[in-house]
């Protein structure tokens, strides 16, 4: 025989539980605030209603006591850059325990759309807030917004779904970026021909994805006389970027430039050295870690388009706390920069 819960006995989890939505949610319908959509309000107040519930009490007890809980949803896989943001978000813990947050990691394939569906989908209900570094792709928007229907704040970081219902997005310009590194690749190769390389993840990352067209623009309207070669897709794995470029370099020659759109940096250099080809190829590539600090250094990679793991963080968590409270964002304070970092520069 089922449980019947009496109303002094009911919590405000028991209610989300029943709506099939999260505590934020339950929360917003109580205090009459913006933001939920009228069928979730519906579903929430025939709960209350058909459980007595008492939701004066139970709200004074959350705003007493409950913690949000925050999701960052970050790819598998030693990714430096990623494994920086998920470092900076350690070192926010008195931060976040002074707002009564708790910020915990879900690690996935986010090169595979089920996957990452999955994993969005395994977290329906039990978070106030989600941060996901996003695949572009109908899966995962699906997913995306199954959580903001359900009332979850959803943030994209460093990759974009931007046909999605998320909520915001908190990472660079990256058409800028790429633009930025063909203006760099074709500077600096000079009065050369040649052909160029491109290294990406995958094209289904919109970061990769607009950072690529980026690109290609400035190479087709400023550089025609250097030739791009189709993009190779690495998943940011050192193993495969190192295999998949060695080839390359195998059946060309003459390539004078080349791109590291996302991760596995350390696979792209030694395919670079072992072609004895590092001092002849202008690299190009992102972030600022030990390992492009290193080549960078060492004169085989050129240039590093850079952007702050550490306000990458900061910035997702106080979007998804000013989404929370319904708060305004502060729209120029969260905006992201990058900067051009190279061997005189490095900071």
């Amino acid at each position: 025989m089922a449980e019947t819960l009496t109303p002094t006995a009911l919590t405000l989890k028991d209610i989300a539980r029943e709506a099939g939505v999260s505590l934020a949610t339950v929360d917003r319908v109580l205090h009459n605030r913006p933001g939920v959509r009228p069928d979730t309000v519906r579903r929430v107040r025939e709960a209350i209603e058909r459980n007595a519930f008492q939701p004066h009490v139970a709200a004074a007890e959350l705003a007493r006591s409950r913690v949000r809980r925050f999701a960052f949803v970050m790819p598998s896989g030693p990714n430096p850059f990623m494994q920086q943001i998920e470092a900076y978000l350690g070192e926010m813990s008195a931060w976040l325990s002074a707002r009564r947050l708790s910020v915990e990691m879900v690690a996935t394939d986010v090169f595979d759309p089920s996957a990452l569906a999955a994993s969005l989908e395994a977290l329906s209900g039990d978070y106030d807030g989600i941060a996901v570094v996003a695949l572009d792709h109908p899966g995962v928007r699906a997913a995306i917004n199954d959580l903001v229907d359900a009332g979850t704040k959803v943030v994209t970081l460093v990759s974009d779904v931007p046909s999605s219902g998320r909520h915001h997005y908190v990472g660079i310009d990256n058409i800028a970026a790429g633009r930025t590194a063909g203006a760099l690749v074709g500077r600096l190769v000079g009065q050369r021909s040649g052909k160029v390389a491109i290294v990406a993840g995958s094209q289904g990352l919109r970061d990769h994805a607009e950072r690529i067209f980026g690109f290609n623009q400035v190479m087709a309207t400023e550089f025609p006389d250097l030739g791009v070669l189709p993009v190779l897709e690495g998943r940011d794995e050192d193993e495969r970027s190192e295999q998949l470029l060695a080839r390359l370099f195998g059946r060309h020659a003459d390539i004078v430039g080349l791109y590291n759109v996302g991760a596995g940096t350390q696979g792209v250099a030694k395919a670079l050295t072992d072609a004895g080809r590092d001092k002849q190829v202008v690299f190009v590539g992102h972030d600022v870690t030990a390992l492009t600090r290193r080549l960078l250094l060492q004169g085989v990679m050129d240039a590093a388009i850079s952007q702050n793991p550490g306000h990458e963080a900061r910035a997702a968590v106080r979007v998804l706390l000013a989404l929370a409270r319904g708060e305004p964002i502060l729209r120029e304070q969260e905006k992201i920069r990058i900067d051009i970092v190279m061997r005189d520069n490095l900071p």
